[in-house]
């Protein structure tokens, strides 16, 4: 098996080496063996984990989650199930966020279409006033959502 320095490590995943070092402190990441001068030495395990971790944030999974899923991963009691139930509980949360999103874009773009643009003083600004008042969610009959 290859052994590589954080430096090879941070190199052939892309990731930086605080971010590596990170991942080691919040135990993503294994301790790894030292050389003879102190030196970390990882393998190509160590390449294939941080791949996973860097994986599961680009589809929306934090820390924890991917720790969570790092730990299903390897335990012999885990199921299919298990991860099929944490990622369904990430893609409810993502859903609810883009709905909230979407929301909010709506209120924008009212505040938007609202405003008579141009040279007039700010004072006179619908945008700033809507969002002072609240118009644009209150002419919506909306709730305020918490983000």
């Amino acid at each position: 098996m290859t052994t590589m320095t954080v430096g090879k490590l941070a190199e052939s995943t892309g990731i930086n080496i605080e971010t590596v070092r990170f991942y080691e402190r919040e135990g993503l990441l294994p301790k790894p063996e030292r050389s003879a001068g102190g030196h970390r030495l990882y393998d190509d395990d160590d390449v294939a984990r941080l791949r996973f971790i860097q994986r599961a944030k680009d589809v929306g999974f934090t820390l924890k989650e991917i720790q969570d899923l790092l730990f299903l991963r390897t335990s012999d009691l885990a199921t299919c199930g298990d991860v099929s139930e944490l990622a369904t509980r990430k893609l409810n949360e993502i859903t609810h966020k883009i709905e909230l999103l979407t929301e909010m874009r709506e209120h924008l773009a009212d505040l938007i279409e609202r405003c008579p643009g141009g040279d007039k003083s700010t004072q006179c600004c619908s945008i700033l006033q809507g969002i002072e008042g609240g118009s644009a969610k209150a002419a919506k009959g909306k709730k305020r959502s918490s983000a």
